[in-house]
Order: C-alpha cells, then structure tokens, then sequence
C-alpha cells in the first residue's frame, strides 16, 4: 500500500511540476498559475491565468491590481475542456495554486473528483467548498528540482 502511495505522490508532483512549467505561458505579472486535468493518466486539458482570447495579454491594471476579467488557470482549462470532445467527469485537476471559490464552483460542476495543488491561495474557501462536495484535495509540496 505505502509503495501505490509513493508511486501517486510520484505522479502527482510529476503532474504539478508540469503545470508549473505551463504557468510560465502567463502574461500576467503579479503571479503566475498553471493547471492541467488529468484522466487516465492522459492530460485532456491546460490552462494558465490570462485575460480572454482576442483581449490585450495586459492582466495588472496600472495600480498593479489584477483587472477583473482575467480567467484563472483552473476556469482556462475547464472551459478548453467544454469545447472539446473529452470529458472532465472522474478527472483529477493539479494547480500550481488552491483554488479560489469561483474556481472551486466550476471544478464541482465540471465532475472533477480530485484536486491537487502546490501553493496556498491567501484563503482556503475553495477548498472548504470542495471538501462538502466530497471532492478529494491534496496539499502536495513539490521542489524545482527533477527527482524519479
């Protein structure tokens, strides 16, 4: 059993490594986040936070606030995920980043079973919020450094 755990934790910091790496795509300055849906050990879908296709890639308005239609990674790749052919029911989505309620919303709807993430947003509702839909979140702490 503790060898299928380490093996998962494996993955999972694989996985959040690679949302890291896809966070870079970014235009936004203040922080960067990345995320990627998972199932069956295939990615279905990617996203990092950014304003709307066809808007300026300018995400911080000139006080450093963050403008209020900037999607979130997490909102990115569920949407991607809509207007393909996959589904995202019994996925498993890893974020470089716990996600905030709204986020946390769209995943419950979107039938994602399982959250991942690597940094803790300034507040855990989203999390909360995902726990009372039985969804499952994991705290995985991940390095910069490639480990097998």
């Amino acid at each position: 059993m503790a060898e299928k755990r380490n093996k998962q934790l494996d993955v999972d910091k694989r996985y959040l490594r690679m949302a890291a790496i896809w966070a870079e795509n970014s235009y936004c300055i203040r922080r960067k986040v990345g995320s990627l849906i998972v199932k069956d050990l295939r990615i279905i879908s990617d996203g990092y936070n950014g304003t709307p296709s066809g808007f300026e890639n300018i995400c911080e308005d000139e006080n450093n606030k963050t403008k209020p239609y900037v999607l979130h990674a997490e909102a990115n790749a569920i949407t991607k995920v809509a207007a393909s052919s996959n589904s995202s029911k019994g996925a498993t989505i890893y974020i470089t980043s716990s996600p905030c309620i709204e986020c946390a919303k769209l995943i419950i709807q979107a039938g994602i079973v399982r959250v991942v993430y690597s940094e803790k947003y300034h507040t855990d509702e989203g999390c909360e919020l995902l726990k009372r839909a039985g969804i499952v979140v994991d705290f995985v702490e991940i390095n910069n450094t490639h480990q097998e």
